[in-house]
C-alpha cells in the first residue's frame, strides 16, 4: 500500500503520513465474524494497572481470525482485503467451498478473487497454509505455530516473515524476524509469504491526537518528575539520572535488562538468541 502525504496546512499536518486504503474493501466487516471488545485500560483482573499509558481510544470490535487453518484440502476464495483496527496487518475475508466464511491474516500480494487452500498437498504460493514438513527449505513463511494445533503465534504483524532454514528429525529450524534461530516441530502449520501492509513501519503519526485515538495516553519522562515520583527525578535544571543505568518508576533496571526466565522450558529449542552473533 502506498503512503499518503499531507501538505503542511497546520503544525500537526506537517510531516503527517497515512496508509492509502484505496485498494481495501469499502464494505463493512462480516458481522458474523465480529465480537465485542472490552476495554481494560492496562488493568489486570485485580483492577491494578500493569501496563501504563493505556486508555481511551475509539470503540472497535474484534475480528475473529482463523490462526489454525485446519480446514484441510478445501479450497477458499478471497472475497475482500479489509482493514483491521486490532492489528497492523490487513486481513482477508475468505469463503470455503462449503459456504463457511473466515478471516485470515492477508499475505503481501493476495487479491480479491484469489484461491487459497491449506493441507499437505497445497502449492507453495502466498496465502496457502501447510505443515512445515511439506514446505521446501528456504521458503519465506508467516503465521507459524509453536505447538501443533495451537494456532499461529510467530511472524504475524505487518511486513514480517520468517524463513525455513533446515529440517532435521522431527524439528524444523526457523529464522524469526528478530534474527533468532529456533526449532519448531515439523507438524506445526505455517502460511507461505510475507505479511501484508509493508509500509506500516514508515507511517509518521504527526500529532499526539492520533495516538490517543489508538488508546495510547501520554508518557512523561522520569527526569521531568520530582524525586518522590521517579528515581530519575529532581535536581537543578537538566540533571543526569544519577544511577549506573535507567530504571522504571519502581527501580527495576530497563533498557537491556533481561526479563526472560533463567530456566525456561523452551530454552532447548532456541539455537541462537536474537542480537547474538
Amino acid at each position: 500500500m502506498p503512503i499518503k502525504h499531507y501538505k503542511p496546512t497546520t503544525p500537526g499536518r506537517r510531516g503527517m503520513t497515512v496508509i492509502n486504503y484505496e485498494k481495501l474493501s469499502k464494505q463493512g466487516p462480516e458481522k458474523s465474524l465480529l465480537e465485542p471488545l472490552k476495554k481494560y485500560s492496562g488493568r489486570n483482573s485485580y483492577g491494578r494497572i500493569t501496563v501504563r499509558h493505556r486508555g481511551g481510544g475509539n470503540r472497535k470490535k474484534y475480528r475473529l481470525i482463523d490462526f489454525k487453518r485446519n480446514k484441510f484440502d478445501l479450497s477458499a476464495t478471497v472475497l475482500s482485503i479489509e482493514y483491521d483496527p486490532n492489528r497492523s496487518a490487513h486481513i482477508a475475508l475468505i469463503q470455503y467451498e462449503d459456504g463457511q466464511k473466515s478471516y485470515i491474516v492477508a499475505p503481501h500480494g493476495l487479491k480479491s478473487g484469489d484461491k487459497v487452500i491449506s493441507g499437505d498437498g497445497a502449492d507453495i504460493i502466498p496465502g496457502n497454509a501447510l505443515p512445515l514438513r511439506s514446505i521446501p527449505t528456504g521458503t519465506f513463511i508467516h503465521n507459524v505455530e509453536l505447538y501443533p494445533g495451537k494456532g499461529a503465534q510467530l511472524a504475524r504483524s505487518a511486513g514480517n516473515m520468517a524463513q525455513l532454514m533446515a529440517k532435521e528429525g522431527k524439528l524444523a529450524l526457523i529464522r524469526l524476524p528478530s534474527g533468532e534461530l529456533r526449532n519448531v516441530p515439523l507438524s506445526c502449520m505455517a502460511t507461505v509469504g510475507q505479511v501484508s501492509n509493508l509500509d506500516h513501519e514508515n507511517v509518521n503519526y504527526g500529532k499526539a491526537g492520533r495516538k490517543r485515538h489508538m488508546g495510547w495516553r501520554p508518557t512523561v519522562r522520569g527526569s521531568a518528575m520530582n524525586p518522590c515520583d521517579h528515581p530519575h527525578g529532581g535536581g537543578e535544571g537538566k540533571s543526569p539520572i544519577g544511577r549506573p543505568g535507567p530504571v522504571t518508576p519502581w527501580g527495576v533496571p530497563t533498557l537491556g535488562h533481561k526479563t526472560r526466565k533463567k530456566k525456561n522450558k523452551s530454552d532447548k529449542f532456541i539455537v541462537k538468541r536474537r542480537g547474538k552473533k
